[in-house]
């Protein structure tokens, strides 16, 4: 029998077993030398704790520095103490960003916009609600000569590709998702076709949302003379510079010739177009014609601007305003336009909402795919339901993000303890953003019921103020109430799989 050497007598190391190159011995020799050196460093452990504590302090006081909600500053300062080398990762790119020099950049946009202020001026004479939304946005309140729910993708597509085969001036867009499906494809082709024909077409995409679509994807628009722009570029491979993966544009915006406008939750996408798809999300959009366009308008003008960083001056104000228009009291429709963003720190739409639901007689119903209150708009819907309002809050049973669907449930045993109708819908994703108070009126666009659409994206609403058009939403969400099972005493769910998912995620949504 042959009998094993050892390592002493064959002379191999411990350290360095047999099959290593030349590369790898010295990398071990390396590390072996970082271990002597580090264990002869005096009192190692209490010097990385001071510099983990002078760390954490120190992300600290910058983190309460924003102002922030208590709990999301709590939030983050708790995930950075656990943990201590992801959480700052983390915090890099998802944390709160500082939008000053944009807020600059934005302002100074509007400055070559003060056309707007002699075709839109101030009301002293409008509603409280109304002189809110003007106080915060800059947006007068205006009005409307149709206001048409479109229901669903469908319905949505068909309407808008109609309508710019029509354009004869312009054509400006802004989505949050393009994607190069059948939906997309026809309305870059609409586009391309229209730019071909003389038509200014310009459009804005977000850069994270429509991420899917390939820079080829939109060349034969731009080899038809139309422009393309990407809102906040990721930039995640720019040194000292922090990455744009929050603060998106989730606006859905169409102008055409600065006389029709279309608004609402509806994305360009095959995965909303229920004519395609059997699972397709459920939506509302509108159609908008009127002075109030004009408002929409100075809107785009800014987001392009912004993201563009062209100089005003390209922006031709009589296309932009036709002077033909109808003038504010031409339309009988009351309209407002909402917005919001983190580059003003008003929240109006999340304020308009909380304002509506205090100023409330008979009814509140809120539609929204993501529920996660702050703390202002859980006290108003619940005073609402204890003060004998009929409050009604109409989810999805399950959204395309399961953290968000637990986060919202965390919420139902308060709701439903102080009377809240709550429904959940099954048939399809649920994807409408539609607010009614009373019968006169109601909140519909792009802005879910969540930190992120209030805080954090850039966000499109409108205010309607109108008893026929209330009456036709109230009528269109007493259906989807109708197609919904409700929700009763949430008592007796299971604590690992329902009570502790739903609370941690409670907890972690002021990080989303």
């Amino acid at each position: 029998m042959t009998r094993l050497q050892t390592p002493l007598e064959t002379g191999a190391s411990f350290f360095m077993p047999d099959g290593l190159d030349r590369y790898d011995r010295r990398m071990l020799a390396l590390f072996d030398s970082l271990r002597h050196w580090l264990d002869g460093i005096a009192h190692l452990g209490t010097i990385l704790a001071v510099a983990y504590l002078l760390y954490l302090f120190a992300l600290a006081g910058w983190i309460m520095l924003q102002k922030r909600e208590p709990v999301a500053t709590l939030s983050w300062i708790l995930s950075l103490a656990l943990l201590p080398y992801l959480g700052l990762f983390i915090y890099y790119l998802l944390g709160p960003q500082k939008v000053k020099r944009q807020r600059l950049r934005r302002g100074r946009a509007r400055s070559g916009m003060e056309h707007y202020s002699d075709v839109c001026p101030p009301d002293a004479d409008c509603t409280e609600l109304a002189k809110v939304a003007q106080a915060t946005t800059g947006l007068a309140p205006s009005s409307a000569t149709e206001v048409t729910w479109l229901v669903d993708g469908a319905a949505t597509y068909a309407a808008l590709l109609d309508a710019i085969a029509q354009a004869r001036d312009h054509v400006h867009l802004e989505y949050y998702i393009f994607n190069p499906d059948h939906a997309g494809t026809a309305l870059r082709d609409a586009l391309v076709e229209r730019a071909r024909a003389g038509v200014q077409v310009r459009l804005l995409l977000d850069a994270v949302g429509s991420s899917a679509l390939p820079r080829r994807f939109l060349q034969p628009l731009l080899d038809a003379g139309g422009e393309a722009i990407w809102f906040h570029p990721r930039q995640l491979l720019k040194p000292f510079k922090r990455p744009w993966l929050n603060l998106r544009t989730h606006r859905k915006l169409v102008i055409v010739d600065g006389r029709l406008a279309f608004t609402g939750g509806i994305n360009i996408t095959d995965d909303e177009d229920e004519s395609r798809r059997a699972d397709a999300y459920r939506d509302l959009h509108m159609r908008i014609r009127g002075h109030v366009v004009r408002s929409l308008q100075l809107v785009f003008a800014e987001d392009w601007l912004y993201a563009s960083g062209q100089d005003p001056s390209r922006m031709d104000i009589a296309r932009l305003w036709p002077a033909d228009m109808p003038l504010r009291g031409d339309g009988a429709i009351n309209a407002q336009v909402l917005v919001s963003g983190p580059d003003s720190g008003w929240e109006t739409i999340h304020r308009l909402h909380v304002a509506a639901i205090q100023e409330a007689h008979e009814r509140v119903w809120l539609v929204t795919p993501y529920f996660v209150p702050g703390e202002a708009a859980r006290m108003a819907l619940t005073s609402a339901a204890l003060g004998g309002l009929d409050v009604r809050l109409l989810v999805p049973k399950m959204s395309d993000s399961w953290f968000v669907t637990q986060a919202a449930r965390s919420y139902f045993d308060e709701l439903l303890h102080a009377g809240v109708k709550i429904y959940e819908y099954g048939p399809r994703m649920l994807h409408t953003k539609a607010f009614i108070a009373d019968d006169d009126v109601c909140i519909v666009g792009s802005a879910n019921f969540d930190h992120r659409s209030f805080r954090l994206n850039f966000e499109l609403s409108m205010m309607i103020s109108d008893r026929d058009r209330v009456a036709a939403l109230a009528e269109l969400l007493q259906g989807e109430f109708d197609r919904s099972a409700r929700v009763h005493d949430q008592a007796g769910r299971s604590l690992w799989l329902h009570r502790l998912p739903e609370a941690f995620a409670r907890l972690a949504s002021p990080l989303l």
